[in-house]
């Protein structure tokens, strides 16, 4: 039967291209996890979170706190001066009434309807309707969104999986080892897409969410560096 190339013995345009193609990922997943810290860690931070708290936030929701309240504190809150964060505070502590709205209305306009009209994609933040519809309690990410947000994961870091650990299977260490960091990024991914739907109904799985991303991160990155050695640094060790 004949031997499958190891990564030591590939020639030198392939190492170029799997070199190119694993350093590309490895940048890529470095820019997805600060994309992960400034969305939604880094303004949990400041209001004395952790990373589970902001976990439990995100897909279980806050039971006593509303989403446009939960927003006003993120990303959103960056276009609002105080004074407008606390007229729209009053108006969702009165009920959120339809007479109440023509007060805050002009904020909603100026600051929010650009990005969120009805042709954007994101919650629509144009009528009264539309903005009444997240003074709701915060049940966390919606169905919709988590089914939108799964599908586009799993099949993306399925195609990037496939391909990094095909490289990664023509390295030298022990075969069961090699199983192991092979199946683990899978295993990983499915538990942390999992537990999102799981923690919007049981807190407790907000555990297993942050311990998939962790596992991924490191299967992800053994892959990358036992093959980037492989390809580059294991020959010459071994003629010294």
């Amino acid at each position: 039967m004949k031997r499958f190339p190891n990564l030591r013995d590939l020639s030198l345009p392939v190492k170029v291209l799997f070199t190119s193609f694993l350093l590309t990922m490895g940048i890529a997943y470095i820019f997805a996890l600060l994309y992960l810290y400034l969305l939604d860690i880094e303004p949990h931070r400041e209001m004395g979170m952790g990373l589970l708290q902001a976990t439990l936030l995100k897909y279980y929701g806050n039971r006593g706190d509303t989403r446009l309240e939960k927003a006003m504190r993120g990303n959103m809150g960056e276009r609002l001066t105080p004074d407008e964060k606390r007229e729209i505070s009053r108006w969702i502590e009165d009920g959120a009434p339809t007479e109440g709205f023509l007060k805050v209305e002009p904020i909603f306009k100026q600051n929010c309807a650009v990005c969120h009209s009805p042709e954007s994609g994101l919650i629509p933040l144009t009528t009264y309707e539309e903005v009444r519809i997240i003074t709701d309690i915060d049940l966390g990410e919606s169905i919709r969104v988590l089914s939108r947000v799964s599908h586009i994961h799993l099949f993306g870091m399925s195609f990037i999986f496939i391909l990094t650990g095909m490289i990664f299977s023509m390295s030298e260490i022990n075969v069961y080892s090699r199983l192991i960091v092979i199946a683990l990024p899978f295993v990983a991914i499915w538990m942390d897409i999992g537990s999102w739907w799981f923690t919007k109904f049981q807190t407790a799985f907000a555990y297993t969410v942050i311990i998939g991303g962790a596992l991924m991160g490191l299967a992800f990155g053994a892959q990358i560096f036992i093959s980037l050695y492989e390809m580059w640094l294991k020959r010459g060790e071994e003629e010294v």
